[in-house]
Parts: structure tokens; C-alpha cells; sequence
């Protein structure tokens, strides 16, 4: 049937549970053989390790892991699952020990609370580096047990219902973690009905804006949207009827986040975005499927184009449909969705559909095996990439759900993200093939590494014995693997160069006071000044002096006997000598607000592709001749740079002067308004904001797009202002531009 499910401060109907009784009471509906009996001690255990602890809401803290095991029943998860729910914050938030929960429910209920637990204990640098560990964490917990990721969303979901209470920064916040991790988390999952509501709370917090003025225009032509619904409906049915099909056929508009995403990629108003009504056939069988969309395409054109196959070919998540849009009554566009029940419970529920247990939690379903493998890969990724912040960065392209499906030469399917290059196709077909692409034939044509695969392409690799990675193909490699490997091979071949520039740099060092450097490179001296400065070997000094950590000036005045600390220095002098001299010079002029590994006197760059102020998150990288260059810890560049060159970095106390402000871009998307520049230059002012330069543009249906350079002293203040210009009436987005 047709619902009318848009509102606004109540969008998606949910009841808390209240009581234990209540979710012994819909855990029996669907498994009879439940021993409700360890949901009741968890439940004691939960209320008596989290008494006296309140919720922002003013509720007692026990009615959250109440509320996120009842998710986990609507889910019809098993028992061990849903007292994870209960225990799952017990640990990271009481006196609780995994010990204790051990002894009380056993090692694999345990082993999935410390799964779902965060890392607290451990020094961060940044918010950034310890969302980037936590992840790890969970992905490694994810690949030895599926369930983690089933609590951690049903965690998240109750938290994203109960936003409202949070202070705005971090509704924000949470609310664009939830956007990049979760919500694809959930959509690799399969579990469609968890990640349309957390996209719409996740819209609905991060941009309350456009949100709310979206749910304004929808709600006006509700009775006429409920109405069209049910005439296509109508027709439908009585096409199928005319057959022997046994179906059920549901209408809906889509969320509003899918929605939004539409205006946005094809800037467009609401009233331009066609194809927002979505349709389901539900069949007995997969030959019926087809036969269903025969009838239908014979009382609406299809869209060229906008037909795809998932039956034949499933999304990675296992989903199977088949989807064509049509040109409906009154020349609507409206998407049909045509699958079998059990399909149609797959991609509601996900792997949760099908996921049973046996001991330790093992897969019983070679189907669900199969399913979760990316997991696997994740496992695997994570353990190459040391950087968390890389780690990070990958766990987010890798969560995307496949959108291009190409075939081999032997006409083998591989699945990729939007805008894989056939560098992508080469390394995930082996390491070796990817590091010697030259080019690739795509349907009997060469093309370039940049070329950006299309669905339905047969690629063949054309390889070289010459061809060798480099640095720029980080620009167009998409996926996770041939990222890392790229990454790795780049690492190696820059530690080998240190190397040898290492060595080079101490022999002369030595020669210049009479020595040589290999007489002096053994012994206890030589081990106590390794140790000294944590080096585990020879090579790795070389290799540290090699990229600018080490001094060679400090190993001759360790290791080399009656060094003279008065000795005349050379003419030569050394790349950190001349960085802190020039460093020492400038800040005499300026207070610097940035300090290096505890010192405030080395030269500072700001790089120009992310442009960081006080208060962003920002690593450092050591850069010859330039001392060390400023990166905001989200900066994709600064993944491509070499870690080994990195640097701890961190803003001083020190404020902002008038001449220390730093330059900064926003884009704002706004309704093309008269007078709404002179509101905006306005907002800028209230807020003690300068304008350097601006850009304004309009377009075809009657937007507006204003590049603004700003000098800002931090991102406090930054913040203020993204904020003022959301509130003024016409204002459709602000965002940061990077470079």
C-alpha cells in the first residue's frame, strides 16, 4: 500500500522498549527454543554495572542497550547477538571486565563485547588517528565473528534516534561518521531498511538546512504523491493480474536522503528530480521475474539506459532485483524493482536474512561466506597499512557498494567502484600484473591507466617488463588494493634511495674529521648509541639520515673518540641546521603557532591542496629545503605522501596575530536570490571574517554557486561562520574547498 512516511521532527516511527518482558516477548515470536533465561541475567547485569549512569536524555543509561538488543530482535538475531546488545557498552563504560563477562556468558559472547568495544585506554594524536584505530579495531573483530558489525549498527542506529539530545557540534559530527562509515557498513551488509533510516538521521543532522526545507516541499504534494502511487499500483496489478503470477506489488517515494542526493549530483531542484517514486514486484520464482517485467514493459516504454540485471549478476552484498525505469502515467519516470520473496527479504534484512550459528560463531550458509569475503580483504588490507589515517581512508572506499561490472577477457564478471581505472582491474587480478600495466584494451581498443571503466567492458591488460609503479598513479587508482600496493612499492623504492643517500651523507661526514664511518659501526658504543636513539639496525640509521630524521653530525659526535664539541664547523652544513637557522630568523619576526616534536623553531609550510588552520586536525611531513609542510589529517594527498617522513605536529596555545591569518575556501550553493550576497558578506562580517576575493556564478535553473576566500584565524571561528550562512533563507549548502 501507499504510505504517507515523510514528517518532520518524527520521521521514522520506532517504540523504545521499556521493559526486559518486552523483549523476552519479541524475541519468542520468532524463536520459540530462546533461552530467555541469559537475557534476563544480562539484562540484571547491564542495569547493576550501569546504575546511576544517565543518558544526555536524562534517562536512565540501561534504556540504551535496552533499545539497541531490541533492534537486534527486529533483526530476528540469535540470543548471543542480542545479550552482546545488552553488555555491549559494560566493559568500555563500567568497572565491568572482559573477565567478567567471560565468567558470567561464556568466551564467545566475550570475545563479541571486546569486539564492539573502543579503544580508550591508548594516546591519540588526533580525533582523526583514534576514529581511524577504533575502525580498525572493529574490522578486525568484524572478520573473525559477523556480529560485531550487527550490534556496532544497531549501536549506532539508537544513537543517531537519540541525536536530538547532543550538542550541534557533534550531531554534526557523528552524524558525517555515521554518513561515511556506517551507513555504507550497513548497505555492504545487505541491510536496506537499517541504512535508509540512518541516511535520513544522518541527513537530517548533518545538513538540517536543506533537510527540512526538503520534508516542506514533499509534504505539499503528499495527497497527490499517495494518490499517483496508488494508480500505478492499480495498473500494475491489474497487468499482472491478467496472468497466473502470484505477486504483491508495494509503492513508495524514496528516502529523503537518495532524494537529496539526486539534487545535488545533477543540481537540480526538487521539482526537477524525476524518478523519486519506487516500485517492488514481488513474484514466487526467478523465471516469473522476467516474465513480470515482459508485462510491465509492455504497457510502459523503458528508459533506454536504465535497465540493470541483478539477478544475474548480485551486488557483492548478495542482492538480487531486477531494475527498470519506465515512462509512467502521465510521462512520470518511476523505477520498478522486480525480485522473488526470499530476495526481497535478503535486501531488507541483509546477512542478518540468512545468518545462523554454530560453534564460535561459523557461518552455517556457504552463501553467507561468500558474502562477507570483502571482510576478509579488510583484515587483510590493515595489516600493510600501519597508518591509521590511511587505514581510515581505505575502510571508506572499500565500503562504497560496486556500481561497474566488467568482464575478463574469459568473460569472468569483477565488480568495481564508480570511477575504477583498469590499474584497479590489473591489481585485483595479482600484484605482479598491476605493477608492470602499461595500458589496457577495453572491447578491442587501447586506452590509458586513467581510463575510467564502464559497465559491460571486457579488459585486457597490455604489460610491460620496464613498467614500474609511480607516485601519480595514486591520482586514478580507486580501490583499496591497488592503492596499498602502489603505496607499497613507492615506500620501497623511496627506503632504498634513503639508503643509499643515507650512507653517502655519513662516510663523508666522517671524512671530513679523518675517520672511517665502517670502523666505528660495531661494538658497545655503536649498540648503546642504536638504542639510544630506537633504531634496530644499521640500515635503518642510514635510512633515517636518508630522509632528513638524523643528523650525521650526531653520529660522529657519539661514536667518534675525543670529538672536539668546539671543532670549527664546515662550510657544508647540514639540511636541518639550515631549516632550523632560517626557522630560528622567521620566528623572530612572528610567534609561531605550530610546535615539531615539542619544539617551536622549524620552519612551517602550509600546504596549499587542504590549506589547515588552528584547530583543524594536521600531521606534518619533513620536506628537503622546506622544512616540514602542514597537512590536515584528512587531506587525501598526505596519505600519498611517505609516512616515514612524518612528523608529530600540534597547534600551540599561541593565538592568531592580524598578520597570521590564514587563507581559506567555501562554496556556497545558494537559491539566486537579489540581496542574498550582500546577507552573506554580512554574516562574514558579524563574525570578524575578511573576504580577499569572491567568485559568483549562476546557473540555468536559477541557482547560485559563490567561491569565497576568507582569512580566518581557526576553525572555531570558521565554524561560526559555515553556521551563520546555513541559517540565511536562500542558502542550499556551505562546504570547505580543498584544493
Amino acid at each position: 500500500m501507499a504510505q504517507a512516511h515523510f514528517t518532520t521532527d518524527d520521521f521514522h516511527s520506532w517504540k523504545p522498549l521499556k521493559t526486559v518482558d518486552e523483549l523476552c516477548e519479541k524475541i519468542a515470536k520468532y524463536d520459540s527454543q530462546a533461552d530467555l533465561n541469559l537475557i534476563r541475567r544480562a539484562y540484571t547485569f547491564s542495569e547493576k554495572h550501569h546504575e546511576g549512569q544517565f543518558r544526555r536524555s536524562g534517562e536512565p543509561y540501561i534504556s540504551h542497550p535496552l533499545s539497541v538488543s531490541g533492534i537486534l530482535a527486529d533483526l530476528r538475531l540469535d540470543i548471543e547477538t542480542i545479550v552482546t546488545g545488552l553488555l555491549h557498552d559494560t566493559v568500555e563504560d563500567t568497572t565491568a571486565t572482559l573477565d567478567d563477562i567471560k565468567r558470567e556468558f561464556g568466551e564467545t559472547i566475550a570475545t563479541l563485547v571486546d569486539g564492539v568495544t573502543k579503544i580508550n585506554q591508548m594516546k591519540f594524536r588526533n580525533s582523526v588517528e583514534k576514529q581511524g584505530e577504533n575502525i580498525r579495531k572493529m574490522i578486525v573483530a568484524m572478520g573473525k565473528d559477523v556480529r560485531v558489525v550487527l550490534v556496532k549498527l544497531a549501536d549506532r542506529l539508537h544513537n543517531m534516534r537519540t541525536l536530538h539530545h547532543m550538542p550541534y557540534d557533534k550531531q554534526s559530527r557523528i552524524a558525517l561518521e555515521t554518513l561515511e562509515i556506517y551507513c555504507p557498513l550497513a548497505g555492504r551488509m545487505g541491510i536496506n531498511t537499517l541504512k535508509i533510516e540512518l541516511e535520513d538521521l544522518c541527513f537530517r543532522y548533518y545538513r538540517p538546512d536543506v533537510y527540512y526545507i526538503l520534508v516542506q516541499q514533499i509534504k505539499k504534494s503528499e495527497a497527490e504523491t499517495n494518490r499517483y502511487i496508488e494508480e500505478v499500483r492499480k495498473q500494475i496489478g491489474e497487468a499482472l493480474g491478467k496472468t497466473n503470477l502470484k505477486h504483491e506489488v508495494q509503492g513508495r517515494s524514496k528516502h529523503l536522503w537518495s532524494i537529496y542526493k539526486k539534487m545535488t549530483s545533477r543540481d537540480l531542484d526538487y521539482e526537477q528530480v524525476y524518478d523519486v517514486l519506487a516500485f517492488r514486484v514481488i513474484v514466487s520464482s526467478i523465471p516469473e521475474c522476467y516474465e513480470a517485467l515482459g508485462y510491465i514493459h509492455s504497457i510502459w516504454k523503458p528508459v533506454p539506459g536504465r535497465f540493470k540485471d541483478f539477478i544475474a549478476m548480485p551486488k557483492a552484498n548478495n542482492y538480487q532485483s531486477l531494475h527498470t525505469t519506465v515512462m509512467g502515467p502521465g510521462g512520470e519516470r518511476i523505477e520498478i524493482q522486480i525480485r522473488t520473496q526470499e530476495m526481497h527479504l535478503i535486501a531488507e534484512r541483509g546477512i542478518a536474512a540468512h545468518w545462523k550459528y554454530k560453534e564460535k560463531g561459523n557461518a552455517s550458509s556457504n552463501k553467507t561466506e561468500a558474502q562477507a569475503q570483502w571482510l576478509r580483504e579488510l583484515v587483510q588490507w590493515h595489516q600493510n597499512v600501519r597508518n591509521p589515517e590511511e587505514f581510515l581512508d581505505t575502510v571508506k572506499t572499500d565500503l562504497f557498494e560496486s556500481e561497474i561490472y566488467v568482464f575478463t577477457p574469459n568473460g569472468d564478471v569483477r565488480e568495481f567502484p564508480e570511477g575504477a581505472t583498469p590499474l584497479d582491474f590489473a591489481y585485483s587480478i595479482h600484484s605482479d600484473l598491476g605493477n608492470s600495466c602499461m595500458g589496457a584494451r577495453v572491447n578491442g581498443k587501447m586506452v590509458p591507466l586513467k581510463y575510467r571503466m564502464q559497465n559491460g567492458d571486457t579488459i585486457e591488460i597490455v604489460t610491460s617488463k620496464t613498467q614500474s609503479p609511480s607516485k601519480d598513479w595514486l591520482k586514478f587508482a580507486v580501490t583499496s588494493k591497488a592503492k596499498s600496493k602502489i603505496r607499497q612499492f613507492v615506500k620501497e623504492e623511496q627506503r632504498k634511495r634513503s639508503l643509499i643517500l643515507g650512507k653517502e651523507l655519513v662516510e663523508k661526514e666522517f671524512r671530513k674529521f679523518g675517520a672511517a664511518a665502517a670502523k666505528h659501526f660495531q661494538g658497545d658504543v655503536f649498540n648503546q648509541f642504536l638504542k639510544d636513539f630506537g633504531l634496530h639496525s644499521m640500515e635503518e640509521m642510514f635510512i633515517r639520515v636518508g630522509y632528513g630524521k638524523l643528523e650525521p653530525r650526531n653520529l660522529v659526535e657519539k661514536l667518534l673518540p675525543n670529538f672536539n664539541q668546539q671543532t670549527e664547523k664546515t662550510e657544508t652544513q647540514s639540511f636541518m641546521d639550515k631549516v632550523v637557522k632560517a626557522a630560528q630568523t622567521k620566528i623572530r619576526k612572528s610567534k609561531s603557532l605550530v610546535s615539531v616534536d615539542g619544539m617551536d623553531d622549524v620552519l612551517v609550510h602550509f600546504a596549499k591542496c587542504c590549506s589547515p588552520i588552528p584547530g583543524d586536525s594536521i600531521v606534518g611531513f619533513i620536506s628537503r629545503g622546506r622544512g616540514v609542510t602542514l597537512h590536515r589529517s584528512d587531506c587525501k594527498k598526505a596519505f600519498e605522501l611517505d609516512q616515514e617522513r612524518k612528523v608529530e605536529v600540534q597547534w600551540t596555545s599561541k593565538k592568531a596575530e592580524l598578520g597570521q591569518e590564514r587563507n581559506v575556501k567555501l562554496k556556497v550553493l545558494s537559491q539566486d536570490i537579489t540581496g542574498l550576497l550582500k546577507m552573506m558578506s554580512e554574516a562574514f562580517a558579524v563574525h570578524g571574517i575578511n573576504i580577499e576575493s569572491a567568485q559568483v556564478r549562476t546557473t540555468k535553473d536559477k541557482k547560485a554557486i559563490c567561491v569565497f576566500q576568507i582569512s580566518v584565524r581557526d576553525a572555531k571561528q570558521l565554524s561560526e561562520a559555515i553556521l551563520g550562512l546555513q541559517k540565511i533563507r536562500g542558502i542550499l549548502g556551505v562546504e570547505r574547498v580543498m584544493s
